[in-house]
């Protein structure tokens, strides 16, 4: 014990003492914090739901113009001091004296030989050729100027290649997204042109924005009372053309109002052969074209065309030869069948935006050997939906057949009927001998048309080229059930009544239009108003009584029940072209007339009332 310590006594040293130990605070060298986190810790719900806002956030930004995806690496390395020792950079700073036809002369080089990094020497009594200006990164002057032109070429910068940029260049425009929003911009302006036609085919009202301008609290409340006052006369004009209740304005005739037209630069010269709606898509129409030059024909088209862009088509499918006629199928309506003037059938894919045929007969040995002037998807079992829908794809040629086409790795087709030359059927009077007529070249009749009935679909009519109409069966030992004769030319179209299925049109190339009843084999009723072809005809599609034809320059629509001696509309052609095929529209009061000159145009028509789909012809059936 040192000096000066007191010692201790007896009952110090007998007293109980209570010493604790505890640790020294922690000195954290590398705090890590987890990234995942366990789901029974406490904060693991806020986490979740951190996550999830997070995730929406995301997905709001796809769509966003602003938003641009990018991979970043965001670990910072640890700072290093490096020193190295190199030669001083030196910048220098040329000139030249630059002419219009120098910089003519370096940019066709630029386009044939590779780009080189060192300048090419000038040869002797020539100006140099420098590089493009903008491959240098100097300022390009106008063609005409002259000058020195000042810039500074750092030499560690390689510069870029004229191939490269083309390359680059290409590669944005080839690429997928920016396709995509090329469709997208493309939509927006077909719709801001197009609106207030597509909102009268849609029968829905227009909308036009008012102009921003101040308004007091009167002029407001009085601008609210003339808005409401024009929307009910409005409400008033804009009743739809097809309600049977509605009665049109006493002294208002029927009228047409041309909405737009499907034409580009590719349909220009050719002429509209036949066109289609889709099954499924009633804002899809396909349209097949063909072109004659001095009598020979040269290659179609069949384009598909959407109401949400009038100008141009979705899809373009170029054919060898004239397009004469297409259709849609309706168990699989992305397929279009082609019928062309060498006799061949194609199948298309909708779908595909290459154009590439799907199926062709062109290898099959029972192919057409004439044009195919009709083709048809026939439902076999009407009852049937879903996958369990069966078709068949039906076709007329000029080479007399009516064929039946199998779908499978290659398209293939049996006969179903073949239309054979009928007598005259001419009476001969008493005492006047029989003639011999002479053998015709061909026993076979051209097929031109035909027309399934629309609740059996076994019985079906055909037109042919000598003017007449056959009624035919696809089952049974005979074929051909009966004969209409009544046309003295080629008959261009048939067409059973959607409402009243026991009567059907027929029109020809003798300027007439007849009426049959399937009963009866001579014409109910005889239209003739022109004294032209009547290439089309088409029967209003919840109509009996409104039919609609086309000749070569005019178009008409037919109400029987207003008159059977006169149509109740009648309108001249376009200057362009002659009117070469008619169809109604599905979903709206419209008509749409092809012509000569490529042109589909689209029409409203106005004042014509739709009777109801009940009501049967008094005194005409017999």
């Amino acid at each position: 014990q040192e000096e000066g310590e007191a010692a201790l006594t007896e009952a110090e040293l007998e007293q109980r003492v209570e010493i604790f130990l505890s640790e020294t605070e922690t000195l954290w060298m590398l705090d890590l914090p987890p990234a995942l986190v366990s789901t029974e810790a406490e904060e693991a719900a806020r986490v979740v739901e951190r996550n999830k806002v997070y995730a929406e956030i995301c997905k709001a930004k796809i769509g966003s113009e602003y938003f641009e995806e990018k991979m970043v690496q965001t670990i910072s390395g640890a700072a290093k001091t490096k020193e190295v020792q190199c030669e001083t950079i030196t910048m220098a700073e040329k000139g030249m004296m630059v002419t219009s036809w120098d910089l003519d002369n370096s940019l066709k080089a630029s386009e044939t030989e590779p780009a080189e990094t060192e300048e090419p020497r000038a040869p002797q009594g020539k100006s140099s050729k420098s590089p493009p200006a903008e491959e240098q990164g100097q300022d390009v002057a106008a063609p005409s100027a002259r000058g020195n032109i000042g810039h500074f070429c750092p030499g560690a910068v390689p510069a870029r290649s004229h191939q490269e940029k083309e390359s680059h260049s290409e590669e944005i425009l080839a690429s997928a997204s920016l396709q995509q929003d090329l469709v997208v911009m493309e939509r927006i302006l077909m719709e801001n042109i197009f609106q207030p036609k597509l909102a009268a085919y849609r029968q829905i009202p227009v909308l036009i924005e008012p102009p921003v301008t101040p308004y007091t609290k009167k002029e407001e409340a009085e601008e609210e009372e003339d808005e409401e006052e024009k929307k009910d006369e409005e409400k008033e004009e804009e009743r739809p053309l097809s309600d049977p209740k509605e009665s049109p304005a006493e002294g208002a005739g029927a009228s047409l109002e041309q909405l737009w037209k499907y034409r580009c630069d590719l349909t220009s010269g050719h002429s509209v052969s036949s066109m289609a709606w889709n099954k499924v898509n009633p804002d899809l129409l396909a349209v097949g074209y063909r072109e004659f030059v001095s009598q020979d024909q040269k290659k179609g088209l069949a384009c598909c065309w959407s109401l949400k862009n009038p100008m141009w088509p979705e899809r373009i499918f170029h054919c060898e030869h004239g397009v004469t006629a297409v259709d849609f199928s309706l168990a699989s309506p992305n397929l279009l069948a082609v019928g062309m003037a060498d006799g061949c059938v194609a199948v298309y894919d909708v779908r595909s935006r290459g154009g590439a045929v799907l199926l062709d007969s062109s290898a099959s040995l029972n192919k057409h050997k004439g044009p195919v002037w009709q083709l048809r998807w026939v439902e076999q079992d009407r009852g049937a939906t879903g996958g369990d829908r069966k078709e068949r794809l039906m076709c007329i040629s000029g080479d007399g057949r009516m064929t039946q086409w199998f779908i499978q790795q290659r398209l293939d087709c049996s006969d179903v009927v073949k239309l054979k030359r009928t007598e005259s059927g001419k009476k001969i009077l008493p005492g006047e001998r029989e003639r011999k007529s002479e053998a015709p070249i061909s026993q076979q009749a051209a097929g031109m048309c035909f027309d399934f009935h629309p609740e059996d679909t076994d019985i079906f009519l055909a037109g042919t080229e000598e003017g007449h109409i056959h009624c035919c069966c696809c089952s049974g030992k005979e074929q051909i059930l009966g004969t209409y004769r009544g046309h003295k030319g080629p008959v261009y179209k048939v067409a059973w009544n959607p409402c009243s299925t026991d009567t059907f049109l027929s029109c020809s190339a003798d300027w007439s239009i007849l009426l049959w009843h399937r009963d009866c084999h001579t014409p109910l009723l005889t239209f003739t108003s022109v004294t032209a072809f009547v290439h089309d005809i088409q029967w209003a599609p919840k109509s009996a009584f409104i039919f609609a034809a086309v000749s070569e320059r005019k178009v008409e629509i037919w109400d029987l029940r207003v008159s059977i001696f006169q149509p109740v509309l009648s309108c001249a052609a376009c200057p362009e072209g002659n009117l070469s095929s008619i169809l109604f529209a599905r979903n709206a009061p419209c008509l749409l007339l092809g012509d000569s000159s490529g042109q589909v145009g689209v029409w409203q028509l106005h004042n014509l009332a739709v009777p109801s789909p009940d009501q049967v012809w008094p005194g005409l059936i017999p």
